[in-house]
């Protein structure tokens, strides 16, 4: 099979194949600069609030500050990790084989999170304080559309990358460590990124619409 050219894609094929890379991110290969750059030229065409275009993003490539956010990012985790069995329970059988498989990849990044060659920050600027939640739902949808976006123009330019949070059950020490003034920007996500392992990715496994959407009522 010949490979996949991710600038090829359809716009169908770029939002159902873009997955969370984990153990297919190519550890040893750098991340140009310009890629990363044209990502998140795209990312800033994404809508937010008002327009207000208060998002910020970090790119961190220096191997001490990757490797102070992955010492978070693990500590997190092991803490997460210890909860898995029991979420896993509670699915059939065919969906606990699915979940052993996300916890071994994500155990995986978690081990080679500092050895990743570019880890993104997305940030938003806002008043650390307490929000009502329709004010948080505008505050974040504010800066996770951007996030996202900067994700899908990676896969298509055959970087693979992995939405994840866990970083931010220590927020302020990341903040610290990457300069970020904490009582006025707030973090959204940790995403590493990469090159892949090859560029054949599928759609993966979901519900049937029936059992998710709700036509005019739950």
């Amino acid at each position: 099979m010949s490979p996949v050219d991710p600038r090829s894609l359809t716009p169908d094929e770029l939002l159902s194949t873009t997955r969370s890379v984990r153990k297919r991110l190519d550890l040893t290969r750098p991340v140009e600069r310009r890629l990363v750059e044209e990502c998140l030229e795209l990312a800033q065409q994404a809508p937010s609030g008002s327009n207000s275009q208060r998002w910020h993003f970090v790119v961190v490539t220096d191997p001490a500050k990757k490797t102070a956010l992955a010492d978070l990012y693990r500590r997190s985790w092991s803490q997460y990790r210890g909860s898995a069995p029991g979420q896993i329970a509670a699915y059939d059988a065919a969906r606990q084989a699915v979940q052993r498989r996300v916890v071994d990849s994500a155990q995986y990044l978690a081990d080679h999170m500092h050895e990743v060659p570019v880890l993104v920050v997305p940030c938003i600027e806002h008043a650390r304080q307490p929000t009502p939640i329709a004010a948080q739902a505008g505050l974040f949808g504010s800066i996770l559309p951007a996030a996202w976006s900067f994700c899908l123009a990676a896969r298509a330019r055959g970087l693979g990358t992995c939405w994840t949070t866990l970083h931010l059950r220590y927020e302020e020490e990341a903040a610290q460590a990457l300069g970020i003034p904490y009582d006025r920007v707030l973090q959204a996500a940790l995403i590493p990124v990469a090159h892949t392992k090859g560029t054949d990715f599928k759609p993966g496994p979901r519900e049937p619409l029936e059992r998710i959407v709700h036509w005019d009522g739950w």
